[in-house]
């Protein structure tokens, strides 16, 4: 056989070896970033219209993630932080929408000292989503349920979903278990025209 076709051979043997090869490390990084995004992975794939897309997103938010430079809060500042979440739990029986926007806050104010850059909500969620992937969603809930709120759109029982949905975070930021941050379920609203919450109104809260 001649010696060309014994190049060819090689030349075309060597491309699917890279291809496989190529192949192989585009699906354990996809699979990489599903297993550590898991539903924001999904969720990713259909907001930015694509795969290869979506998986650019998500390596950026990693990248960037990597050049934040968290810190843990003080046990004093932690302790500073419950307290005040306890008086936030407290007010939602008089105020839930003011008690929304001061759990919001109150999350706001974890993640600057922690670290985390807070002047845009949508790269806090994208921030967030690094570290704690299965609390984004709920975050992204918890705000949309608060601009109802501020545009009187929401009820009592939306208002007070949208604090658990703080509180779930809020525990996290600070490094505690979550059974030690004070529940809004154990306060009791005067309001008592409270709407049942479904999934279809948290959507169009959302």
């Amino acid at each position: 056989m001649d010696t060309w076709v014994w190049i060819v051979i090689a030349v075309v043997a060597a491309i699917v070896v890279l291809g496989v090869i190529w192949a192989a490390t585009r699906t354990r990084r996809t699979r990489s970033l599903q297993d550590r995004f898991g539903r924001e992975y999904d969720r990713t794939v259909d907001h930015a219209g694509g795969r290869r897309e979506a998986e650019r997103e998500l390596r950026d938010r990693e990248k960037r993630h990597e050049q934040l430079d968290l810190q843990p809060l003080s046990p004093e500042a932690r302790d500073r932080y419950l307290r005040e979440w306890q008086r936030t739990q407290g007010r939602f029986v008089d105020d839930p929408t003011g008690a929304v926007a001061q759990a919001d806050d109150l999350v706001q104010r974890v993640m600057r000292e922690r670290g985390y850059p807070v002047e845009d909500f949508d790269q806090r969620a994208a921030d967030i989503s690094v570290e704690h992937p299965e609390l984004v969603e709920k975050y992204r809930t918890a705000d949309g349920i608060a601009r109802a709120g501020e545009r009187g759109e929401a009820s009592t029982e939306d208002l007070r979903h949208s604090v658990r949905h703080y509180r779930a975070l809020f525990a996290e930021l600070l490094g505690v278990d979550d059974d030690g941050v004070e529940n809004v379920d154990d306060v009791s609203s005067r309001d008592s025209d409270v709407d049942a919450l479904d999934d279809d109104r948290v959507q169009r809260l959302r």
